[in-house]
């Protein structure tokens, strides 16, 4: 009986950290999407994948994961620019997006 449970338990807290990611993932990707819009870039959104994750602290206090996605744009439909989404838990911590000089414009949103 209390392996049943067990399993239970794991297998609940496997479903809620997938849709924990799956939202996380649409955040950065609706984020991605507004940075490249309002530099008047094309995001690349086939491009958009997770680079990294580790538990971190929100602005609260609380344990969360921190997730950096890697996405790519395109400045004049020819060339390949990369960016990253970084995201705690589920709100929008920062977007960086590679400059031709390798200069990297940041865009902070506050949770």
């Amino acid at each position: 009986m209390n392996s049943i449970l067990i399993v239970l338990l794991i297998l609940a807290a496997l479903i809620f950290f997938w849709l924990d990611s799956m939202k996380s993932r649409e955040n950065a990707i609706r984020a991605a999407h507004t940075a490249c819009r309002e530099i008047d870039v094309q995001l690349l959104d086939q491009t958009v994948s997770l680079q990294h994750i580790k538990l971190a602290r929100n602005t609260r206090g609380s344990l969360t994961f921190r997730r950096i996605y890697g996405f790519e744009f395109s400045v004049e439909g020819t060339e390949r620019r990369s960016g990253r989404a970084i995201m705690n838990g589920q709100k929008l911590q920062q977007i960086q997006l590679d400059d031709e000089r390798g200069v990297v414009i940041e865009t902070r949103q506050q949770d």
